[in-house]
Parts: C-alpha cells; structure tokens; sequence
C-alpha cells in the first residue's frame, strides 16, 4: 500500500522552475539536518521521536480496563487538546453518527457553549460517563471551567464514586490537574514535555479517546513512525525526505505571494483533518508577518461553495490535494435508470468521488493553482498515522526554513490574558488598563441594523 506525493503540477505558473534540485536548498538542509540532529538529541521534538510510545503502551491498557465498561466518553478540552480525537472519530468511527448507533460514543466539548454542556449534563447517565480532562499546564481557563461544572454534576450523582469516572491528562509533575489528580486519587496519563497541543494527536491526548472507541491506536503510531525511522537514524537524509520536500514546497509558494494554503480533503471520513491540520499550521507559522493561511475544503461538498473562489479568484492560492483510489466505492446503480443517466450504468456510487475529485485538481492546476496530490494507498489508522507525522514535520521544517519557532504561540496567549483580565483573575495590571482604553472606544460610531 503506497502514498505518494506527486509533484506534477506544484511547480506551476509563478513557481516555474523553482523545483527543489538548487545547490542553496542542500546546504539549507544540510543547516537543518544538524538542527534536526540536535533537537533529537534533547528530546524536544517528541512528537517526531515518538520517545513517549513505550511508557503510552504501559500506562493506557490500565486505565482503558478501568473505563471499560462506561459507553460515554465526555472529553473537556480546546484547540490540539480536542481536535485530533474529534478527527480520529470522524474518520475510524463514524458509526457514532449514524442512525441506530449503539457502541460507545465520545463527546468532545471544546467551546464555551453553555446549551452544549447543559445537554450534556441533562441526558447523558453519570454512572456511564468518563470524562477525560485534558490541559498540561492544568490552567486552560475554558477546560477548567467546563471541569468544575462537570466534577459538581459527577459528585451530585455518584458521590464519592465520582473519581472513578476522571481520567486526567496533563503534565507529568505539576500544575492544577495534577494537584487535583494527587489530591483525589484520580486517574491520569501524561503529556510528554515539549508537546505542544497541536503537535499533542498521537500521545495520550489522542490515543485514549481512540482506543476507548476501538480504534486501533497502535496502527496509528506505527504509521508515524514509518514517516520518521529515517530522520531519526540518518537526520542527513533530511533533504530527501517528503517532509522537507513539502516545507520547501510551502516556503515557495509564500516567497511568490500565494499566501492561502488549501487543504483539499477528497476522503469524506477524514473531512476533519481540515481542522486539526488548520489549527497545526496557522498556529505555528503565523508569527512575525509570515505564514500562510490553512484553508480547508472537503471534496465533493465545497465544489459547490469555496470552489468558485479557489478557482476564479484571486491567484494566492497553493493546494495540498487528498485523495484515495482504494476507498469504498458504496452501492451500484441500477440498471433502469433513465435516458439522462444511462451513463452511470454499470458504475458504483464511490465512482462520483473519483470523478469529481480528478477533475476538481484538474481544475485547480489550469487556474493558476500549485497542486500538490497527496494520493493515499488507503485509509486506514496507518495512513492516518503517516499523513499526521508528515504534516507535523513539515509543518516544524516549514517554520525553521522561514526562519521561526513553530512551537509557540506567542500572539494567542495575549488575548488569553486579556480575557483573564476581563474576569477579574489577579495579577493582570496591565491587560487591565488596555481594556479600560480599548472599552472607552466602544459605542463611539455604529449602526443599527
């Protein structure tokens, strides 16, 4: 089962000639392998070094034999912490939203939105409920909010029971769930140090919700290590590597003013891949004036919306293009089918998909739009473990080509502290006086509609 990324039509139009054999990208990787090099070396790229899979596969089979036998999972988190699991269950166990469904469910709940986890609360049964926390600092103010409603929910009907149904994932030795781990003898499961929330998928912060629904988490890890095996044994072979090809790709496409990056998901089941890699890729390389914007799109739905505009708008647009030959193809037509459909005689529904997706990336190539195809030999938690190892390395490749850290997040985290400010939290002097003057403009010029 091969993936392939075919580079056919990414070098197109305002990228023509640029390609990748130049004597400047070898000693930039040759730069970045010893980059590369030493940043293994400390363990801080443990997503690629996928360093944590050995203590993972100790401490989860514990903890899944303990929440066995609940049938809801309510997972409390945000951004990284969040849309993985959300991605995984879409793609390996949608049944969860198909009618008759009734298997284990997991409810992810990553936003402020009070009638959600009112719902929540109200109708699912406690005593068949796990809810898994996740926050490393421990201090993520919306998860921590959701956590103290849903605790008093948990203690209201279960009493002292209730710790049975908490399984806390935060950082290893400190921080408020921690605390709060320690105090009531709660269940936990670490995030690794230097893992980030977006980079976050294939420790516990994705595996457990995975493994709780069935899906095979091991497949997942083994597929991101096929990406990686070769950077961790010879980090010299970085220039070569597709990783670093699609960073270099990426970092064309941004020096020639394509400053949109399309997602274009031709898998129906992995739609929410989108998200998850929008939040890697804006999150990282948005600093200091660069990056580019992720803009996802599913096939065969946004051919009938956002399309018009990839295709017909303005010419700032590169595309990462997903698609699978091998997907199920569903049921075939019937053979009566009327004078205007007689064509589809013969085909199976799934061969649409296929269609519409060739001539969607046939499309985007003739409009002025660098296409590079990711075609995948499958869909399965393999693939799905390659597809996210390759775009986390090239997402951290992409960032140090542009000559940024693509491991903080530095402009998030004011209006964090802002928002804090506005709640009262101590010790935000400043944020407070900013607000002052930012409120004081309010109300000055508006309409009323």
């Amino acid at each position: 089962m091969k993936h392939i990324l075919d580079w056919s039509h990414s070098f197109t139009h305002r990228l023509e000639g640029s390609g990748f054999s130049t004597l400047r990208q070898a000693g930039r990787a040759q730069s970045l392998a010893a980059r590369l090099r030493a940043h293994l070396q400390a363990d801080t790229l443990p997503f690629l070094s996928l360093s944590f899979r050995k203590p993972l596969e100790e401490a989860l089979p514990p903890v899944l034999e303990r929440i066995a036998p609940y049938k809801h999972m309510v997972l409390l988190g945000i951004g990284g912490s969040a849309l993985g699991a959300r991605a995984l269950q879409k793609a390996f166990y949608p049944q969860q939203d198909w009618p008759g469904h009734t298997g284990k469910c997991l409810w992810v709940e990553d936003n402020i939105d009070a009638p959600a986890l009112d719902a929540l609360m109200h109708n699912l049964p406690p005593h068949d409920t796990v809810v898994v926390v996740v926050s490393k600092s421990g201090g993520t103010i919306e998860t921590m909010a959701q956590f103290i409603l849903v605790r008093a929910w948990l203690q209201n009907a279960l009493g002292d029971a209730w710790k049975q149904h908490v399984v806390l994932v935060t950082d290893a030795t400190c921080g408020e769930l921690r605390h709060e781990a320690e105090t009531h003898g709660l269940m936990t499961l670490p995030v690794p140090d230097h893992l980030g929330g977006r980079y976050s998928v294939l420790c516990a912060v994705g595996m457990l919700p995975a493994a709780f629904l069935g899906i095979d988490y091991q497949a997942l890890l083994s597929g991101a290590a096929a990406v990686s095996t070769s950077l961790l044994e010879q980090p010299e072979t970085l220039a070569t590597h597709p990783a670093f090809r699609l960073a270099l790709w990426n970092e064309a496409l941004m020096g020639a003013d394509y400053s949109q990056l399309l997602f274009f998901c031709y898998v129906p089941q992995w739609q929410y891949m989108g998200a998850w890699f929008a939040q890697l890729w804006a999150e990282s390389l948005g600093k200091q004036g660069k990056g580019s914007l992720p803009v996802p799109a599913v096939g065969v739905t946004d051919q009938h919306s956002t399309n018009q505009m990839f295709l017909d708008g303005p010419r700032d647009k590169g595309c990462l293009f997903v698609s699978c030959a091998a997907q199920d193809k569903g049921r075939a037509f019937p053979a009566e089918l009327g004078p205007r459909w007689t064509y589809l005689q013969g085909k199976h529904f799934g061969d649409l998909l296929q269609a519409e997706g060739l001539g969607t990336r046939m499309a985007l190539a003739q409009s002025g739009v660098p296409v590079t195809h990711l075609a995948l030999g499958g869909t399965g938690e393999e693939a799905a473990g390659r597809f996210m190892q390759l775009a986390m390395a090239a997402t951290v490749f992409t960032g140090w080509l542009l000559d940024i850290d693509p491991l903080d997040q530095p402009a998030v985290e004011l209006g964090k502290r802002l928002a804090n400010a506005r709640l009262g939290a101590p010790g935000y002097a400043e944020e407070e006086k900013a607000l002052a003057r930012f409120m004081a403009e309010q109300g000055k010029d508006v309409d009323t509609i």
